[in-house]
């Protein structure tokens, strides 16, 4: 079944969200105080955040589920996804982050005002490599580390979703596509023909499903092995969807102990994993592809 691209912004929204609640969610209820978790393992954060990846994927993966602004980019890049449904994407991407967020402060507003850590309550919404003390110099280590983290961790996710979901699952199918629209004269250059090939494999596959809960293994695997400097954010939206929304929300909201957004740390998370996408799609196509 062919889904119309607003129906695709909406589940990318709805997808976005879904990642926010569950992974940001996990984080709230391990770093503010009072709730049952607080202070408690890092592994239920990186439990929250695999499975705030593998719900959308396993559930909208057949419709949309790029869920992060840096594959979106990254597909764009490589002739695999339309340049004109970028913009509408990462919109959808960015507010769908926002909105989740929106979610965790409604359920999780009363352990807010309970907890009289700033870090802390940044670090439910938004990243922040550890480095950080509030120094000068600790700020420019931290940008550097942040960056490294961000990156390395971005490029394992990108490449190793691409795996997952189109190599062994799908790669055969994308040849055979391929040469079958060239020999029927379509122009296999053009972004929207990649696309329809790329969206075809995709929902065409039964053992679709195996790759998308891989993934959501390998970020949960992530979270908990490269996790431990930054957060991490390897998604633009999700870093910065909720960091606008932790500017915006009063002290009335997230209590007298709510520090400053960081928006100095803020590019380190969107830029490093947009890199990263660019290069492992990159890098993906032309070894598979």
């Amino acid at each position: 079944m062919d889904h119309t691209w607003m129906v695709k912004y909406i589940t990318e929204f709805i997808g976005t969200a879904l990642l926010i609640i569950l992974g940001n969610g996990a984080v709230a209820n391990v770093e503010l105080k009072g709730t049952k978790a607080f202070g408690q393992s890092w592994l239920i954060i990186a439990w929250g955040y695999g499975l705030g990846v593998m719900l959308p994927a396993l559930a909208f993966g057949t419709i949309s589920a790029q869920i992060n602004p840096a594959f979106t980019l990254g597909l764009a890049v490589s002739g695999l996804f339309p340049w004109a449904q970028v913009t509408p994407y990462i919109l959808a991407q960015v507010l769908g982050a926002m909105f989740g967020q929106l979610i965790v402060v409604m359920v999780y507003r009363p352990y807010y005002l309970k907890t009289e850590n700033a870090n802390a309550i940044l670090g439910t919404f938004s990243t922040i490599d550890n480095v950080d003390d509030g120094a000068t110099t600790s700020r420019k280590g931290a940008m550097i580390n942040g960056l490294l983290n961000e990156f390395v961790g971005s490029f394992v996710l990108f490449f190793g979703a691409l795996g997952l979901t189109n190599l062994f699952f799908g790669s055969e199918s994308i040849k055979w596509m391929i040469d079958y629209a060239q020999k029927h004269g379509a122009d296999i250059k053009d972004p929207n023909v990649m696309s329809q090939i790329w969206s075809t494999v995709s929902g065409a596959s039964a053992s679709k499903a195996i790759g998308h809960m891989a993934l959501g293994f390998l970020v949960l695997v992530l979270v908990a092995s490269l996790g431990g400097p930054t957060g991490p954010g390897l998604n633009p939206a999700r870093d910065f969807g909720p960091r606008v929304v932790h500017s915006l929300m009063p002290k009335a909201i997230l209590g007298e102990s709510k520090g400053s957004s960081k928006w100095w740390y803020a590019w380190v998370p969107v830029l490093a994993p947009i890199l990263a996408g660019l290069a492992a799609v990159a890098l993906f196509k032309t070894i598979y592809m």
